[in-house]
Protein backbone atom coordinates (compact mmCIF):
# COMPACT_ATOMS: atom_id res chain seq x y z
CA UNK A 1 0.00 0.00 0.00
CA UNK A 2 1.31 3.41 -0.77
CA UNK A 3 1.59 6.92 1.06
CA UNK A 4 -2.02 6.54 3.00
CA UNK A 5 -4.12 9.33 3.40
CA UNK A 6 -3.37 11.74 6.33
CA UNK A 7 -4.52 14.00 8.28
CA UNK A 8 -7.49 13.46 8.12
CA UNK A 9 -7.23 15.31 8.12
CA UNK A 10 -6.02 17.95 9.47
CA UNK A 11 -8.83 19.58 7.05
CA UNK A 12 -11.73 16.81 7.56
CA UNK A 13 -13.36 18.60 10.19
CA UNK A 14 -11.86 22.10 10.85
CA UNK A 15 -14.54 24.89 11.53
CA UNK A 16 -14.17 27.37 8.84
CA UNK A 17 -12.20 30.29 10.57
CA UNK A 18 -14.23 33.55 10.01
CA UNK A 19 -17.43 31.86 11.40
CA UNK A 20 -18.56 30.34 8.41
CA UNK A 21 -20.50 26.30 9.57
CA UNK A 22 -19.11 23.36 9.35
CA UNK A 23 -19.58 21.51 5.57
CA UNK A 24 -19.26 18.36 4.50
CA UNK A 25 -15.82 17.82 3.82
CA UNK A 26 -13.77 15.76 1.34
CA UNK A 27 -12.88 12.20 2.54
CA UNK A 28 -9.52 12.65 2.62
CA UNK A 29 -9.41 9.36 4.20
CA UNK A 30 -9.73 7.69 0.72
CA UNK A 31 -6.56 5.60 0.50
CA UNK A 32 -4.44 5.96 -1.47
CA UNK A 33 -4.30 9.55 -1.97
CA UNK A 34 -3.61 11.94 0.53
CA UNK A 35 -3.29 14.77 -2.79
CA UNK A 36 -5.45 14.85 -6.08
CA UNK A 37 -1.87 14.74 -7.85
CA UNK A 38 -0.54 11.58 -9.06
CA UNK A 39 2.05 10.05 -6.95
CA UNK A 40 4.61 9.61 -9.26
CA UNK A 41 7.98 11.27 -7.98
CA UNK A 42 9.33 10.89 -11.79
CA UNK A 43 6.85 13.46 -12.94
CA UNK A 44 7.11 15.74 -9.80
CA UNK A 45 6.90 15.73 -5.90
CA UNK A 46 3.72 17.59 -5.73
CA UNK A 47 1.67 14.80 -4.08
CA UNK A 48 4.47 14.74 -1.78
CA UNK A 49 4.00 18.46 -0.62
CA UNK A 50 0.05 17.81 -0.74
CA UNK A 51 0.59 14.71 1.09
CA UNK A 52 2.92 16.74 4.24
CA UNK A 53 1.54 20.10 4.29
CA UNK A 54 -1.96 20.39 2.22
CA UNK A 55 -1.97 22.26 -0.70
CA UNK A 56 -2.80 25.58 -0.08
CA UNK A 57 0.17 25.75 2.20
CA UNK A 58 2.52 23.37 -0.17
CA UNK A 59 2.18 26.40 -2.44
CA UNK A 60 4.55 28.43 -0.04
CA UNK A 61 7.77 27.01 -1.70
CA UNK A 62 6.96 28.98 -4.92
CA UNK A 63 7.93 31.82 -2.41
CA UNK A 64 11.26 30.87 -2.39
CA UNK A 65 14.48 30.47 -4.81
CA UNK A 66 15.98 27.08 -4.29
CA UNK A 67 19.24 29.00 -2.74
CA UNK A 68 17.08 29.79 0.29
CA UNK A 69 15.17 26.60 0.43
CA UNK A 70 18.09 24.87 0.99
CA UNK A 71 19.86 26.82 3.59
CA UNK A 72 16.99 27.27 5.40
CA UNK A 73 15.91 23.33 5.23
CA UNK A 74 19.91 22.86 6.41
CA UNK A 75 18.68 25.02 9.64
CA UNK A 76 15.49 22.57 10.21
CA UNK A 77 17.64 19.59 9.68
CA UNK A 78 20.10 20.28 12.67
CA UNK A 79 16.28 20.23 14.56
CA UNK A 80 15.45 16.67 13.36
CA UNK A 81 18.88 15.33 14.27
CA UNK A 82 17.72 15.43 17.96
CA UNK A 83 21.07 13.13 18.97
CA UNK A 84 23.10 15.95 17.14
CA UNK A 85 24.76 12.62 15.56
CA UNK A 86 25.46 14.31 12.28
CA UNK A 87 22.29 11.80 10.91
CA UNK A 88 18.53 11.98 10.44
CA UNK A 89 17.24 7.93 11.52
CA UNK A 90 13.38 6.73 10.15
CA UNK A 91 12.64 7.04 14.17
CA UNK A 92 13.83 10.97 14.49
CA UNK A 93 12.39 11.82 10.95
CA UNK A 94 8.89 10.44 12.57
CA UNK A 95 8.81 11.91 15.68
CA UNK A 96 9.93 15.52 13.70
CA UNK A 97 6.63 14.90 11.22
CA UNK A 98 4.19 14.48 14.20
CA UNK A 99 5.32 16.88 15.88
CA UNK A 100 5.03 19.11 12.47
CA UNK A 101 1.58 17.69 12.97
CA UNK A 102 0.49 18.50 16.26
CA UNK A 103 2.14 22.14 15.56
CA UNK A 104 -0.46 22.28 12.38
CA UNK A 105 -3.55 21.42 15.03
CA UNK A 106 -2.08 23.85 17.15
CA UNK A 107 -1.86 26.87 15.48
CA UNK A 108 -5.30 26.07 14.06
CA UNK A 109 -6.68 25.89 17.15
CA UNK A 110 -5.00 28.95 17.78
CA UNK A 111 -6.05 31.14 15.47
CA UNK A 112 -9.58 30.42 15.69
CA UNK A 113 -10.19 31.01 19.73
CA UNK A 114 -10.22 34.23 19.93
CA UNK A 115 -12.95 34.28 16.97
CA UNK A 116 -15.54 31.98 19.23
CA UNK A 117 -14.49 33.28 22.87
CA UNK A 118 -15.98 36.47 22.81
CA UNK A 119 -15.99 37.17 26.69
CA UNK A 120 -12.02 36.29 26.71
CA UNK A 121 -12.90 34.36 29.78
CA UNK A 122 -10.38 31.16 28.57
CA UNK A 123 -13.51 29.41 27.74
CA UNK A 124 -15.98 28.39 24.71
CA UNK A 125 -18.99 27.85 25.34
CA UNK A 126 -21.72 26.28 23.22
CA UNK A 127 -23.65 29.49 22.83
CA UNK A 128 -20.78 31.85 21.83
CA UNK A 129 -19.80 29.41 19.23
CA UNK A 130 -23.21 28.80 17.92
CA UNK A 131 -23.51 32.67 18.20
CA UNK A 132 -20.99 33.23 16.16
CA UNK A 133 -20.97 30.87 13.65
CA UNK A 134 -24.52 30.74 13.01
CA UNK A 135 -26.00 34.06 14.43
CA UNK A 136 -26.83 35.83 11.03
CA UNK A 137 -27.33 32.81 9.03
CA UNK A 138 -30.38 31.83 11.33
CA UNK A 139 -32.26 34.84 10.46
CA UNK A 140 -32.46 33.86 7.14
CA UNK A 141 -34.31 30.34 6.78
CA UNK A 142 -33.88 30.44 2.74
CA UNK A 143 -30.19 31.73 2.14
CA UNK A 144 -29.09 31.74 -1.03
CA UNK A 145 -26.56 29.60 -1.05
CA UNK A 146 -28.95 26.69 -0.29
CA UNK A 147 -26.95 25.19 2.98
CA UNK A 148 -29.12 24.00 5.46
CA UNK A 149 -28.22 26.05 8.39
CA UNK A 150 -30.27 24.64 10.74
CA UNK A 151 -29.28 21.06 10.05
CA UNK A 152 -25.63 21.98 10.21
CA UNK A 153 -25.99 23.63 13.68
CA UNK A 154 -27.66 20.48 15.09
CA UNK A 155 -24.62 18.12 13.96
CA UNK A 156 -22.37 20.35 15.11
CA UNK A 157 -24.25 20.75 18.52
CA UNK A 158 -24.18 17.24 18.97
CA UNK A 159 -20.12 16.92 18.17
CA UNK A 160 -19.87 19.74 20.72
CA UNK A 161 -21.57 17.70 22.98
CA UNK A 162 -19.21 14.71 22.75
CA UNK A 163 -16.35 16.84 22.35
CA UNK A 164 -17.24 18.25 26.13
CA UNK A 165 -16.16 15.75 28.27
CA UNK A 166 -17.71 17.09 31.57
CA UNK A 167 -21.58 17.84 29.68
CA UNK A 168 -21.21 22.23 31.28
CA UNK A 169 -21.80 22.89 27.33
CA UNK A 170 -18.31 24.89 27.54
CA UNK A 171 -15.51 24.21 25.84
CA UNK A 172 -11.51 24.19 27.28
CA UNK A 173 -8.75 23.80 24.88
CA UNK A 174 -8.59 20.75 24.93
CA UNK A 175 -12.02 20.08 24.10
CA UNK A 176 -12.23 22.77 21.46
CA UNK A 177 -9.04 20.94 19.97
CA UNK A 178 -11.17 17.97 20.27
CA UNK A 179 -14.21 19.66 18.74
CA UNK A 180 -12.45 20.70 15.82
CA UNK A 181 -10.13 17.79 15.32
CA UNK A 182 -12.05 14.97 16.23
CA UNK A 183 -10.24 12.75 13.83
CA UNK A 184 -7.16 12.94 16.38
CA UNK A 185 -8.65 11.68 19.79
CA UNK A 186 -9.90 8.04 20.35
CA UNK A 187 -13.15 9.25 22.41
CA UNK A 188 -14.25 11.15 18.93
CA UNK A 189 -13.72 8.97 16.48
CA UNK A 190 -17.02 7.45 16.89
CA UNK A 191 -18.66 10.87 15.46
CA UNK A 192 -16.69 10.67 13.11
CA UNK A 193 -17.41 7.66 11.42
CA UNK A 194 -21.00 8.55 12.33
CA UNK A 195 -20.50 12.13 10.11
CA UNK A 196 -19.07 10.10 7.19
CA UNK A 197 -22.03 7.72 7.54
CA UNK A 198 -24.38 10.21 7.37
CA UNK A 199 -22.95 12.16 4.54
CA UNK A 200 -22.68 8.86 2.23
CA UNK A 201 -25.37 6.94 3.04
CA UNK A 202 -28.16 8.78 0.95
CA UNK A 203 -31.12 6.32 1.48
CA UNK A 204 -30.80 6.26 4.93
CA UNK A 205 -30.76 3.02 5.96
CA UNK A 206 -27.39 3.12 8.06
CA UNK A 207 -25.51 1.62 5.95
CA UNK A 208 -23.28 2.21 2.96
CA UNK A 209 -23.93 0.21 -0.06
CA UNK A 210 -21.37 -0.06 -3.35
CA UNK A 211 -22.73 2.76 -5.68
CA UNK A 212 -23.12 5.37 -2.09
CA UNK A 213 -19.47 4.31 -1.59
CA UNK A 214 -18.85 4.85 -5.24
CA UNK A 215 -20.92 8.45 -5.55
CA UNK A 216 -19.18 10.00 -2.65
CA UNK A 217 -16.11 10.10 -4.40
CA UNK A 218 -17.01 9.85 -8.44
CA UNK A 219 -20.05 11.84 -10.33
CA UNK A 220 -21.25 10.45 -13.44
CA UNK A 221 -20.85 12.46 -16.67
CA UNK A 222 -23.37 10.83 -18.87
CA UNK A 223 -22.18 7.98 -20.76
CA UNK A 224 -18.82 8.41 -20.47
CA UNK A 225 -17.27 5.24 -19.34
CA UNK A 226 -15.70 4.96 -15.78
CA UNK A 227 -11.97 5.92 -15.14
CA UNK A 228 -9.55 2.79 -13.85
CA UNK A 229 -9.38 4.25 -10.56
CA UNK A 230 -13.39 3.91 -10.47
CA UNK A 231 -13.55 -0.10 -11.18
CA UNK A 232 -10.36 -0.25 -8.72
CA UNK A 233 -12.38 1.46 -6.06
CA UNK A 234 -15.16 -1.17 -6.79
CA UNK A 235 -13.19 -3.63 -6.71
CA UNK A 236 -11.67 -2.14 -3.00
CA UNK A 237 -15.13 -2.04 -2.38
CA UNK A 238 -15.88 -5.83 -2.62
CA UNK A 239 -12.72 -7.58 -1.65
CA UNK A 240 -11.40 -5.40 1.47
CA UNK A 241 -14.33 -2.56 2.86
CA UNK A 242 -17.65 -5.02 2.64
CA UNK A 243 -15.54 -7.78 5.17
CA UNK A 244 -19.15 -9.69 5.77
CA UNK A 245 -19.98 -10.05 1.65
CA UNK A 246 -23.06 -8.54 2.86
CA UNK A 247 -23.03 -5.48 -0.22
CA UNK A 248 -22.80 -2.82 1.92
CA UNK A 249 -20.73 -1.24 4.74
CA UNK A 250 -21.76 -1.39 8.54
CA UNK A 251 -20.32 1.02 11.49
CA UNK A 252 -17.60 -0.40 11.79
CA UNK A 253 -16.30 -1.13 8.54
CA UNK A 254 -16.79 2.39 8.07
CA UNK A 255 -14.53 3.27 10.93
CA UNK A 256 -11.83 0.27 9.57
CA UNK A 257 -12.29 2.12 5.87
CA UNK A 258 -11.79 6.14 7.58
CA UNK A 259 -9.80 5.13 10.53
CA UNK A 260 -7.25 2.64 9.68
CA UNK A 261 -5.97 1.49 13.37
CA UNK A 262 -2.92 -0.75 12.05
CA UNK A 263 -1.03 1.94 9.63
CA UNK A 264 0.97 4.88 11.55
CA UNK A 265 1.14 7.59 8.44
CA UNK A 266 4.30 9.49 9.67
CA UNK A 267 6.46 6.30 9.89
CA UNK A 268 5.50 5.32 6.03
CA UNK A 269 6.13 9.00 5.36
CA UNK A 270 9.63 8.57 7.23
CA UNK A 271 10.38 5.72 5.48
CA UNK A 272 9.43 6.81 2.04
CA UNK A 273 11.71 9.89 2.22
CA UNK A 274 14.64 7.78 3.88
CA UNK A 275 13.95 5.39 0.52
CA UNK A 276 14.38 8.41 -1.92
CA UNK A 277 17.25 10.73 0.20
CA UNK A 278 19.31 7.69 0.88
CA UNK A 279 22.21 7.26 -1.44
CA UNK A 280 24.68 5.66 0.41
CA UNK A 281 22.20 3.27 1.64
CA UNK A 282 23.25 2.67 5.11
CA UNK A 283 19.57 3.38 6.43
CA UNK A 284 20.09 6.86 7.65
CA UNK A 285 20.53 10.68 6.08
CA UNK A 286 23.02 13.41 6.51
CA UNK A 287 22.23 16.66 5.99
CA UNK A 288 24.10 16.91 2.37
CA UNK A 289 21.83 14.26 1.32
CA UNK A 290 18.88 15.79 2.65
CA UNK A 291 19.57 18.97 0.97
CA UNK A 292 20.63 17.49 -2.11
CA UNK A 293 16.71 16.21 -2.40
CA UNK A 294 15.68 19.57 -0.83
CA UNK A 295 12.88 19.51 -3.79
CA UNK A 296 11.20 16.01 -2.45
CA UNK A 297 11.41 17.67 1.27
CA UNK A 298 10.28 20.60 0.28
CA UNK A 299 6.35 21.80 1.16
CA UNK A 300 6.57 18.89 3.57
CA UNK A 301 5.64 18.35 6.94
CA UNK A 302 8.66 17.63 7.97
CA UNK A 303 10.29 20.29 7.65
CA UNK A 304 6.99 22.51 6.94
CA UNK A 305 8.26 25.03 5.10
CA UNK A 306 4.87 27.24 5.33
CA UNK A 307 6.10 27.97 8.60
CA UNK A 308 9.38 26.97 9.38
CA UNK A 309 11.06 27.98 6.61
CA UNK A 310 10.25 31.25 7.00
CA UNK A 311 10.04 31.54 11.02
CA UNK A 312 13.10 29.18 11.26
CA UNK A 313 13.85 30.22 14.88
CA UNK A 314 10.88 29.15 16.41
CA UNK A 315 11.88 25.28 16.33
Amino acid sequence: MDLQQFLMCLSLCTVFALSKPTEKKDRVHHEPQLSDKVHDDAQSFDYDHDAFLGAEEAKTFDQLTPEESKERLGMIVDKIDADKDGFVTEGELKSWIKHAQKKYIYDNVENQWQEFDMNQDGLISWDEYRNVTYGTYLDDPDPDDGFNYKQMMVRDERRFKMADKDGDLIATKEEFTAFLHPEEYDYMKDIVVQETMEDIDKNADGFINLEEYIGDMYSHDGNADEPEWVKTEREQFVEFRDKNRDGKMDKEETKDWILPSDYDHAEAEARHLVYESDQNKDGKLTKEEIVDKYDLFVGSQATDFGEALVRHDEF
